[in-house]
């Protein structure tokens, strides 16, 4: 990290710098300062608590917080040190269940702007740990539909049969067709609460995207293959490549509205200016894995492992590879590592376009 120059983080309109120290036999933890006016000791009144309730009781000020358990720890730090230091700092008093009993962290003190700067540095140091969890849940467009299936299995069998000399080319790093997918983007989702939050945001977008779709799902054409990186004799992804069969951008727009609206919640991180839809057909990441999923998981190769694969015969071969034509009718909520009966993820939420 850049000493002089550490990353900031804009909380409620204010920011704040995220500077780091190492601690013995423990992670990374976060110290966080506000980088506006100076305050006094006592606390300037601060009436920016975000969506949280500072309620005034008989001793003084209360607030509380829903927190995911898993999330408890980076709060109360190696033998409770970073606490003991909020406490200290705010002059507070910072409660919290005990793990793994899902609840609510409660910060009470006698003045309403020591609360207030407490929760504040809750808030922060959260948010910072909460970036480092990995995701639970997509949002995904099935490409699965059994026309698209058989297109897929063709292209596999056909790939098999005349590249399998070509390096790093076998039968494992194929996905499983009963989870072909678009996927839209990634959450991290902590609690059952914040899987209804994100359920209920789903919801939320019902109207825009039948507005897109005119109330009627969306023809869509599968046809060709493309890879991610500069070289394709060094390939680790390969992807179908997926288009509204009237050639609109309808199905882009979707996307796009789909993670403005969910990253405007706070559920999802924007990691591109535009959403790169692709229908992942092989991926050096499932190589003699058999649970065909694209979104890692235990057991498989991780990145720095990762054996690439030699592609130019295929594309070669098989770059206008046509996989099938379909109706698209829903966007889900999926939960990785999981399956459902027919083969897909399970769905914790979904919506149509009809």
């Amino acid at each position: 990290m850049e000493v002089l120059r550490p990353p900031l983080i804009n909380i409620h309109g204010r920011m704040y710098r995220r500077n780091i120290t190492k601690e013995e036999h423990y992670e990374e933890e976060e110290d966080f300062s506000y980088m506006g006016p100076p305050e006094s000791e006592d606390f300037a009144e601060d009436e920016s608590c975000g969506t949280h309730f500072i309620e005034q009781t008989d001793k003084g000020f209360r607030c509380a917080v829903d927190v995911p358990s898993v999330l408890y720890k980076y709060i109360i730090g190696k033998k409770g040190e970073t606490r003991k230091r909020l406490e200290f700092d705010t002059k507070t008093s910072i409660n919290i269940p005990k793990q793994g009993v899902e609840g609510q962290i409660v910060i009470t003190g006698s003045h309403k702007a020591a609360v207030s700067s407490a929760l504040t540095r809750v808030e922060l140091l959260l948010e910072s740990f909460r970036k480092k969890q990995p995701f639970t849940h997509f949002l995904s467009l099935p490409l699965n539909d059994p026309k698209i299936q058989e297109g897929f299995l063709r292209f596999k069998d056909e790939v098999l049969k005349q590249c399998s000399q070509d390096h790093g080319v076998e039968g494992s790093i194929f996905q499983n067709p009963a989870k072909l997918h678009l996927t839209i983007g990634t959450l991290a989702l902590l609690s059952d609460t914040e899987v209804r939050k994100a359920c209920e945001h789903l919801q939320e977008c019902q109207n825009v995207i039948r507005d897109l779709t005119e109330g009627k799902p969306l023809p869509l054409e599968v046809t060709g293959i493309e890879y991610m990186n500069d070289d394709p004799a060094m390939v680790d992804v390969l992807y179908a490549k997926v288009n509204v069969k009237d050639r609109s951008d309808r199905l882009q727009m979707i996307a796009e509205r789909l993670v403005e609206h969910f990253a405007s919640a706070g559920l999802m991180v924007r990691e591109w200016d535009r959403v790169k839809l692709h229908g992942t057909v092989m991926n050096t990441l499932f190589r003699k894995d058999s649970t065909g999923e694209d979104t890692g998981g235990p057991g498989r190769q991780t990145t720095s492992e990762r054996e690439a694969f030699d592609a130019r015969n295929i594309l070669k071969k098989f770059g206008a590879h046509h996989f099938g034509d379909f109706e698209l009718n829903t966007v889900l909520l999926s939960q990785r590592y999981s399956t459902d009966c027919a083969g897909y993820y399970s769905s914790a939420g979904s919506i149509t376009f009809s």
